[in-house]
């Protein structure tokens, strides 16, 4: 009867939207073409859209006789943080907002590891940021024993980095990529945590070959091979 009187709900208008889409919106609020608008309502509205986990805070307003303004403040996912064997989507202050799922928008966030690493997120993205070009190698942080940083590259290369320092060991990969291209190597893990020298683990293929040209060469004086 609402609806036959001009109270049916025909205007629609949905501020603040990022992440989310309008039918996920109208779906949460609650509203569709059977309802007339004396009869939403905006509290529960306001609360069942407050319950999603992109939302931070939302208005709904009814506009007579057939419109509703709906107002969102959206929580920005920063990254995805990995803990007990579970995946979640974080805001940038390290909240959870979400469980992860294999949604599009959430496939190109960061990947951080570890307990209390959701609280590291700050330091951890000024580590990136000083990699310079190796930046856009790195594809997740993990957080040892909450004290320093494990980096997984693109190639699936760990590097350990030291609790003191991190970014001047960075520097130092930086550094000898230019100089040996050392990423591209048969080396599945690289140990910077001394600051005298570098340490490198070979796939078992490297390790291999490497112990056969060992073999291959000369002895000298105290069966030293040269």
């Amino acid at each position: 009867v609402a609806r036959a009187f001009g109270f049916g709900i025909s205007e629609i208008s949905i501020t603040g939207l990022i992440q989310l889409r309008e039918r996920e919106i109208l779906q949460a609020a609650g509203i569709d073409p059977r309802v007339a608008l004396p009869f939403l309502d905006v509290v529960q509205a306001r609360e069942a859209l407050e319950s999603l986990p992109l939302v931070q805070s939302a208005t709904v307003r009814k506009l007579y006789p057939d419109g509703v303004v709906i107002t969102l403040t959206e929580r920005e996912p920063f990254a995805l943080w990995q803990v007990d064997g579970e995946i979640y989507v974080i805001a940038m202050d390290g909240e959870v907002i979400d469980y992860f799922r294999p949604d599009p928008r959430y496939l190109p966030l960061p990947l951080v590891v570890g307990e209390r690493a959701n609280e590291r997120l700050e330091e951890y993205f000024a580590l990136i940021d000083s990699a310079g070009e190796l930046s856009q190698r790195i594809r997740a942080g993990t957080l040892v024993a909450e004290r320093r940083w494990t980096l997984k590259l693109d190639n699936g290369m760990d590097v350990r980095l030291p609790e003191t320092d991190p970014m001047g060991a960075l520097a130092r990969l930086a550094s000898l990529e230019r100089a040996h291209g050392l990423l591209d190597k048969d080396v599945i893990a690289i140990d910077l945590r001394m600051p005298d020298r570098v340490v490198v683990r070979l796939t078992v293929e490297s390790w291999s070959d490497f112990e056969q040209d060992m073999k291959r060469r000369p002895l000298r004086g105290r069966e030293v091979r040269t």
